[in-house]
């Protein structure tokens, strides 16, 4: 028979247990309110493709923790509690689409179930400072764009990344990898690259989104998509830099799908890149320097020495076609025929240098040496 002591007892030690589970469903927050779900302004998300493949949900997530790491806020609570899985995939999207965020680190937290983000940032303590410095620095580079139709604006970008910065391997860098190390330290990897034109895009009005995939050695890599009118083309702004002043590979500028997936393998797993199914704005197309023949290349090459222009940059259209213009033209020493044919100015005598890539049937042929 339980006493009167020992009743006072256990109901004092239960009302101690029910006090103590109180405090700790509080603590995790179990019946805490969740944040109404918010979405990113149309003139924000207009700006970021990737954004409108995301469901309603995840659009929730993705501007809860863009507005939380825009005020660099270490723990962000979620509208809605969501898979790990599906936490990373928008986390990873975020980190590498929002070129402005290069104060974010190269880790980041997550688990089975995440209800509040935790965000690591750098150790840096002048975030603020860095931030107004590439503001500054993006505004300065648009400023400097003279023309704004969208292929001359991608042109502007591209050759400005290429003459401004250097690139290094890896993470030899804190921001190597960050939009702030190409465009304010002027070195960066190509993760640094594509990060540097989706924000000078951005500021420009162009649509563009970073790709990361691997080449066709089978090494990480990171490139950019962009829209050029109603057309989309890949664009690898790295490959373009020789890191050779005034010197610029164009055979990555605007390129279809059949043309650059060749040597670059876009990964999906974070969003499906865009079809690029047009080659109008390719450099070779749009300047008439895409020989499908070879009689086309020679016309080619006779119609811009006869332009007074002795650098003269040809793709042709597959191995094919490269093969019997090198045989025909170059072996066979025709091409020099033609050249004299042309009345190009070469003084006493023609010299000629050829550069190649053959495993993107590009070749340069310079008189000028």
């Amino acid at each position: 028979m339980i006493t009167k002591k020992t009743a006072a007892l256990l109901v004092a030690l239960c009302a101690v247990l029910l006090v103590a589970a109180w405090r700790y469903i509080k603590a995790s927050g179990v019946f805490r309110k969740y944040p109404e779900p918010q979405y990113l302004t149309a003139e924000e998300a207009e700006s970021r493709p990737v954004y409108y493949q995301l469901k309603t949900d995840e659009k929730a997530i993705y501007t809860a923790l863009y507005r939380g790491i825009s005020q660099h806020q270490e723990y962000i609570p979620l509208p809605y509690e969501v898979d790990g899985s599906q936490y990373s995939r928008i986390y990873c999207i975020i980190e590498k689409q929002e070129g402005e965020f290069f104060f974010l680190d190269s880790v980041y937290y997550t688990a089975a179930k995440v209800r509040d983000a935790r965000v690591v940032y750098r150790n840096t303590g002048s975030i603020e400072y860095q931030e107004e410095k590439l503001r500054e620095k993006v505004g300065e580079v648009a400023r400097g764009a003279l023309n704004t139709d969208d292929y001359s604006l991608v042109r502007y970008i591209n050759d400005y990344l290429v003459d401004n910065c250097r690139y290094i391997t890896g993470e030899d860098e804190d921001y190597a990898s960050t939009a702030y190390g190409c465009l304010i330290e002027g070195e960066a990897n190509c993760e640094g690259y594509a990060k540097a034109f989706e924000l000078l895009a951005s500021e420009l009005g162009l649509k563009s989104v970073l790709i990361t995939g691997t080449t066709e050695s089978g090494e990480n890599h990171a490139w950019n998509q962009v829209k050029v009118g109603v057309n989309w083309y890949n664009i690898d702004v790295t490959w373009a830099d020789t890191d050779v002043t005034g010197e610029t590979r164009k055979m990555y500028f605007l390129c279809d799908d059949a043309t650059f997936e060749k040597t670059h393998y876009a990964d999906n797993t974070l969003f499906q890149p865009f079809p690029c199914g047009n080659a109008d704005d390719n450099y070779y197309v749009k300047n008439g320097l895409y020989a499908d023949s070879t009689e086309r290349a020679e016309e080619i090459i006779r119609r811009e020495l006869g332009s007074g222009n002795g650098v003269i940059e040809l793709r042709f259209s597959d191995a094919e076609v490269y093969g019997n213009f090198k045989r025909e033209y170059i072996e066979s020493e025709k091409i020099f025929q033609i050249a004299v044919e042309t009345g190009y100015p070469f003084g006493e005598q023609i010299n000629l240098s050829m550069r190649e890539n053959e495993s993107e049937n590009c070749m340069t042929l310079d008189f000028t040496g």
